[in-house]
């Protein structure tokens, strides 16, 4: 409960933030398209529709759900202590700015301005795993943030060493996607979805392979 007083301010100006594109939507409703553009491939062509009303009102209020699980599910873990303020204030900002970006790219679209969308996501997500990777080493286990695994959760050793190690993963990963969003220096998708893989085997792999030789010894 501590944390909860501690951050029940942030959690309600968070989330109001998080439905602002659903008041943006409400004051542009007559401008934008009854069919909208939700999906679009790295080239940034659409490849998915959905209704307006879907768009102004369905998007922000999944946004909404999704943040208030996880950030209720933060600050009410069972290692709540072991989370620190800047952590629990990363995850309090991820579907904010996310609705922000979908929305304003979404909205910018149907507008018809020039928003190159596959340039500016590929970009957003970078950032995140920048950011992201720069915490990585500084998370202390717990249950809602980091690569929770048995091996890393029953082993603080186990658990310090692998976020250390995705930290130094994450971060070169998340500067190699920002540059690629620019320079396509791993234009196939097919190579974006072999990084996104790496960021996540390498680490697992590590810490399980720690696991087995601390169980030997």
């Amino acid at each position: 409960m501590e944390k909860w007083r501690e951050n029940k301010i942030y959690f309600l100006v968070t989330s109001i933030v998080t439905v602002l594109p659903m008041i943006i939507g409400i004051v542009l409703w007559k401008q934008l398209p009854d069919r909208v553009a939700i999906h679009f491939d790295r080239n940034s062509i659409p490849n998915g529709w959905s209704s307006k009303s879907f768009v102004v009102f369905g998007l922000p209020i999944f946004c909404l759900i999704t943040h208030i699980v996880c950030t209720l599910t933060t600050l009410f873990d069972k290692k709540q202590e072991n989370i620190q303020n800047k952590i629990i204030h990363l995850v309090f900002w991820i579907c904010p700015v996310v609705s922000l970006v979908c929305g304003s790219c979404i909205y910018g679209y149907a507008l018809s301005y020039p928003v190159n969308i596959g340039v500016f996501t590929e970009f957003f997500i970078g950032i995140i795993f920048v950011i992201t990777g720069n915490y990585l080493p500084k998370c202390r286990q717990n249950y809602v943030i980091g690569i929770k695994v048995p091996w890393t959760l029953q082993d603080k050793e186990n658990w310090n060493r692998t976020h250390r190690l995705a930290g130094w993963i994450w971060v070169p990963c998340g500067i190699l996607l920002i540059l690629d969003a620019f320079l396509h220096i791993i234009a196939p998708s097919w190579m974006v979805f072999l990084l996104f893989g790496i960021m996540i085997i390498i680490p697992i792999g590590y810490s399980f392979f720690y696991f087995l030789k601390q169980k030997i010894k």
